[in-house]
C-alpha cells in the first residue's frame, strides 16, 4: 500500500534540500555585492596630538621668495704686481684702511737689478760714442775751414799773378804761353776752392743727419732707462684707490709672478648684496625686481642690478643694489635675508607651508572631515609658493582644514582615523 508523502510547508520548505541551491546563489550574490561596494580604502589610526592641522583660507597671495645674501663692496680692485719678484717686506696688514699711493708690500728682483745695471752701462757707452763722434766731426770741420782759408789765399795770389801776366801780355812784354799758364793756375785754384766749399757743405749736412740720428738713439736709450727704472718702482705694490685692504694672500720670501692676484682693495663708499637663488626661479628673476630686508627695526629697499647667467650647483647669482641709503656700519661678508618680490599680490586660496609638501610634492593632501574624526586623502594642485603660504589652484575650498605636518609616518594610508 502506497504512502502519501506530505509536502513541506512554511519555514520547513525554506530550509528544505530543494531550497539549498537557491540559498547558495543568494549567498554568492551577497558576497559579490560586498566585494563591489565595500570600502577598500586603507585606514590608519593616528594620534591627533602629533599632527598639525591648518585651515584653508582665502586671501592675498604675496608672490615673493626669501633668499640670503652677503654684503660685498660695489667696487673691488684687484692687486696684481706688474713685475714678478720675491716678497721682501709687508708694509700694510690685511684689513687696514689705505690711501691711494700707500705702499702695501715690497718685492725684490735681482734679474731686474742686473737689467738696470746693463742698461746704465749701455747708456754711458752710447753717450761716450756720441761725444767722441761729435769731437771728430768738429775736428773735421775745422780742418775743412783751414783748408778753405788756404785755398782762398791761393786764389787771391793766383788772381794777382793772372792780372799781372795779362797786363804784360797786352803790352807785348811776355809770351802768350806765360799768360796762359797764369790763367790755368788761377782757374785751377778757383776750382779747388769750389770743391772744398762743396765738400764742406756736404759734410755739414752729413754731420747734422748723423748727430740727429745718434741723439735720437741716445734719447731712446734714456727712455728705455726710465722704463726700466719705472719697472723697479713697480716692485713697490701701492694702493690704487682709498679703501680697505680686504685680502692679502702673500708671505715673506714668497715668489710672486707678474699678474698674479695677491690681494684686493675694497671701496668703502658703496656696497651691494650678492645672493644665490635656486635655479627653479631663473626664468622669473630679472634685473629691476625689488627686494627688501629689515635691520634694527628699519626696512631697507633694494633692486636687482645684475643677474649672472651661469648656474652652479643648482643656483645662479644676482647682485642687489640699495635703492635708497644703505644701512650704517655694514661690513663686507655680512649676511642679510632678503624678500625678493617676483610679482604683484593676487587673491587666492591659501594653505600655510608645511612638511607635507616633501612627501606629496603638492599633488595631494589629507583633508580633515567636518566632524574632525578622520582625514581623507584628496588630490590637489598647488601653484606658486612663498615662505608662508602655498597657492592652491584646485582641490580645496576656504574653510576646510588640512594636515600640514609631515606624512612620513602615514605610509600609503588613504584615511587617517583620529
Amino acid at each position: 500500500m502506497d504512502r502519501q508523502i506530505e509536502q513541506k510547508k512554511g519555514i520547513r520548505k525554506v530550509f528544505s534540500k530543494k531550497a539549498l541551491p537557491y540559498w547558495g546563489g543568494a549567498l554568492l550574490l551577497l558576497f559579490i555585492g560586498w566585494l563591489v561596494f565595500r570600502d577598500n580604502s586603507k585606514k590608519l589610526r593616528a594620534q591627533v596630538e602629533n599632527i598639525t592641522i591648518n585651515a584653508v583660507t582665502q586671501g592675498q597671495f604675496n608672490d615673493y621668495i626669501r633668499i640670503s645674501g652677503q654684503v660685498v663692496p660695489m667696487t673691488t680692485i684687484q692687486l696684481s704686481p706688474m713685475e714678478g719678484g720675491v716678497v721682501q717686506k709687508i708694509v700694510t696688514e690685511e684689513g687696514s684702511y689705505v690711501h691711494e699711493g700707500d705702499v702695501i708690500l715690497v718685492l725684490s728682483n735681482e734679474t731686474l737689478d742686473m737689467q738696470i745695471l746693463n742698461a746704465e752701462a749701455d747708456l754711458a757707452e752710447k753717450e761716450n760714442i756720441l761725444r767722441n763722434t761729435m769731437i771728430q766731426m768738429e775736428q773735421q770741420k775745422l780742418n775743412l775751414q783751414q783748408e778753405k782759408l788756404q785755398l782762398q789765399m791761393e786764389v787771391r795770389r793766383k788772381k794777382r799773378t793772372y792780372d799781372s801776366q795779362k797786363a804784360l801780355f797786352n803790352e807785348g812784354l811776355i809770351a802768350s804761353e806765360t799768360w796762359l799758364q797764369a790763367d790755368e793756375e788761377y782757374q785751377l785754384a778757383l776750382d779747388r776752392l769750389k770743391l772744398v766749399e762743396n765738400r764742406a757743405k756736404q759734410d755739414s749736412l752729413y754731420r747734422s743727419v748723423e748727430i740727429r740720428q745718434m741723439q735720437e738713439s741716445l734719447e731712446n736709450m734714456r727712455l728705455n732707462m726710465q722704463m726700466i727704472r719705472k719697472r723697479k718702482d713697480n716692485l713697490s705694490i701701492k694702493a690704487p684707490i682709498d679703501g680697505e685692504l680686504g685680502l692679502l694672500d702673500v708671505e715673506l720670501g714668497q715668489a710672486v709672478a707678474a699678474g698674479t692676484k695677491i690681494g684686493q682693495i675694497n671701496n668703502m663708499e658703496s656696497y651691494k648684496i650678492e645672493a644665490k637663488i635656486d635655479e627653479h626661479y631663473i626664468d622669473r628673476v630679472t634685473a629691476g625686481l625689488e627686494a627688501s630686508f629689515e635691520r634694527q627695526g628699519e626696512r631697507h629697499s633694494l633692486h636687482i642690478r645684475k643677474v649672472y647667467p651661469e648656474v652652479r650647483e643648482g643656483k645662479f647669482k644676482a647682485d642687489f643694489k640699495f635703492s635708497g641709503e644703505q644701512p650704517e656700519n655694514i661690513r663686507t661678508g655680512q649676511t642679510f635675508y632678503l624678500n625678493l618680490q617676483l610679482g604683484q599680490p593676487i587673491e587666492a586660496i591659501l594653505i600655510p607651508r608645511g612638511a607635507f609638501y616633501q612627501k606629496t610634492g603638492g599633488k595631494w593632501i589629507y583633508v580633515v572631515s567636518a566632524d574632525g574624526k578622520q582625514a581623507v586623502k584628496r588630490e590637489i594642485r598647488i601653484g606658486r609658493q612663498n615662505p608662508q603660504y602655498y597657492e592652491v589652484l584646485e582641490g580645496l575650498e576656504p574653510g576646510e582644514k588640512v594636515i600640514a605636518s609631515s606624512y612620513d609616518n602615514f605610509g600609503e594610508s588613504d584615511v587617517l582615523v583620529f
